[in-house]
């Protein structure tokens, strides 16, 4: 016979019924299985299924395989994502109430069993025992009261977990540790300190100026100055002081014409901090042009009333021609300032430049003639003059740093007077100016008054009694007029 001949084939005809039928269905499919799997083993039975005798004829075995497989790849799923998630942490999380465990899954062996995927931690450490009313459990020998040192140290060890979160009590709660008493409470006292130190932290970082930054109130006034054109850009921090923080900028263009802004800028944030005021309200509440609307019970209207007391001070002085940092504008808290310095360089303090002899006896006749133009016509006392306060600039000095300054009037203002008299006079004499006169001297040729006292104790006597003297007489005839109608003050915007 050919082997590439066509088949001999009988055909077999039958009727449309029995094609149709479910018996003739079965039949043909048992005659398919025989004929491929020859040495199939029987169906036993049993409640476990295993790959080698499954039925598939049963709709229901079929949709339990199906299940299965499903579940397999579902726990797979978990599994991945548990290693996802705890990488390499110490600290772990489990999926295992989540997943689908059948009795006939026989991929893992009974030997290999990971403790994530057990409901129950083998290495969890067992709750602590509650003790009943009675105060100890137990008979004859074995009894245990609720002080035993083994049962007080696991249950310092769980009352561990109530802890804030951000400290840090390690893995330690997951293994049968025993804690003293002693050491718990120290622990929970520290946990108690730390939580507090980091809610003031967090507080004074939002709420107030710190060193070399501001907060985020004074932020948004610095861009406001910088949107609306006033400023060209802001470059850094220059000096920091116990009231405040100075930034160099560069001016921009003036909304009015009559208002001309200088290249250069110095930007001077008072601190919001309330404990850089607390031993300086008597500065504002003594002076009579603040003291109606003094109120210690709001220090962050004092803080502003600080920099609308330097703005006012400076205006005074720069109408009476005295070196000072010219007044761009007031907002709230921030006052602009014209920059004394160059080049984002400030202007050295008195105290740091190296001044020749000829020079520096310049720069004493030339403050004289300041603390005498300051106390006589701009009515002011500066209240803390030294060679901090005093920059040397394009060959001269010039003042800055006047927030504290003081009318004469004020209960304290000849106190403050002599106080800068003996600063000046004790930093020029060390300088080696032989024409610097003493402290007495020096307040004599200031103030106008012929104060003759042998000593200084007697000198300073003779000032408490001519302040006591003219508080009484400010008391019954009523406050000076103020002089800030003539000043001609740059506006003071409170946005």
């Amino acid at each position: 016979q050919c082997p590439w001949g066509a088949p001999n084939t009988t055909s077999i005809s039958c009727s449309l019924a029995d094609v149709m039928s479910e018996q003739l269905a079965k039949e043909l499919q048992l005659e398919e299985e025989n004929a491929a799997f020859p040495e199939a083993v029987a169906v036993a039975e049993g409640p476990f299924i295993t790959g080698e005798n499954i039925d598939t004829s049963s709709d229901l075995m079929l949709a339990q395989m199906l299940q299965m497989e499903f579940d397999r790849e579902y726990d797979a799923q978990l599994r991945r994502e548990e290693k996802k998630i705890n990488g390499d942490s110490k600290v772990s999380i489990s999926f295992e109430n989540y997943r689908k465990v059948h009795p006939y899954d026989s991929d893992s062996s009974e030997d290999e069993v990971d403790w994530q995927d057990t409901r129950h931690d083998p290495y969890r450490a067992d709750k602590p025992t509650t003790t009943p009313r009675k105060g100890f459990i137990g008979k004859g020998k074995d009894i245990t009261t609720k002080h035993d040192e083994v049962v007080c140290g696991r249950k310092n060890t769980a009352r561990m977990e109530n802890f804030a979160p951000e400290f840090q009590v390690g893995d330690g709660i997951g293994m049968d540790l025993k804690l003293s008493n002693q050491v718990f409470n120290a622990l929970k006292q520290h946990a108690y300190s730390e939580e507090r130190r980091s809610a003031r932290l967090h507080e004074k970082k939002e709420h107030s100026t710190a060193e070399k930054a501001v907060d985020p109130k004074t932020r948004l006034l610095l861009y406001k100055m910088v949107n609306a054109g006033m400023l060209e850009t802001i470059t850094g921090c220059i000096s920091t002081g116990k009231e405040s923080v100075v930034f160099h900028a560069y001016g921009g263009k003036s909304a009015t014409e009559d208002k001309v802004i200088p290249p250069e800028c110095a930007i001077k944030v008072f601190k919001t901090t309330l404990n850089e005021f607390k031993n300086r309200d008597k500065y504002i509440k003594d002076d009579y042009r603040f003291k109606d609307r003094f109120s210690k019970l709001n220090p962050r209207k004092i803080i502003r009333m600080w920099a609308e007391k330097e703005m006012h001070n400076l205006t005074r002085m720069q109408n009476a021609g005295i070196p000072c940092p010219q007044v761009v504008i007031l907002k709230k808290h921030v006052l602009v300032m014209s920059f004394i310095g160059q080049d984002q360089v400030p202007a050295p303090k008195l105290k740091d430049v190296t001044l020749s002899s000829e020079d520096m006896k310049k720069a004493y006749y030339q403050i004289l003639n300041m603390m005498q133009q300051l106390y006589k016509e701009c009515n002011l006392v500066h209240a803390d003059l030294s060679e901090y306060n005093m920059l040397w600039h394009d060959g001269k000095v010039w003042l800055i740093d006047v927030s504290q300054s003081v009318e004469p009037t004020h209960p304290h203002g000849l106190e403050f007077l002599f106080r800068d008299c003996r600063n000046v006079s004790q930093f020029f004499e060390k300088g080696g100016v032989a024409e610097a006169l003493n402290e007495r001297e020096l307040f004599n040729a200031v103030s106008g008054l012929n104060i003759t006292a042998e000593n200084e104790v007697d000198f300073q006597a003779e000032i408490e009694a001519l302040e006591k003297m003219n508080e009484d007489h400010v008391q019954n005839h009523g406050k000076k007029l103020s002089m800030f109608s003539s000043d001609g003050d740059p506006p003071i915007y409170d946005e």
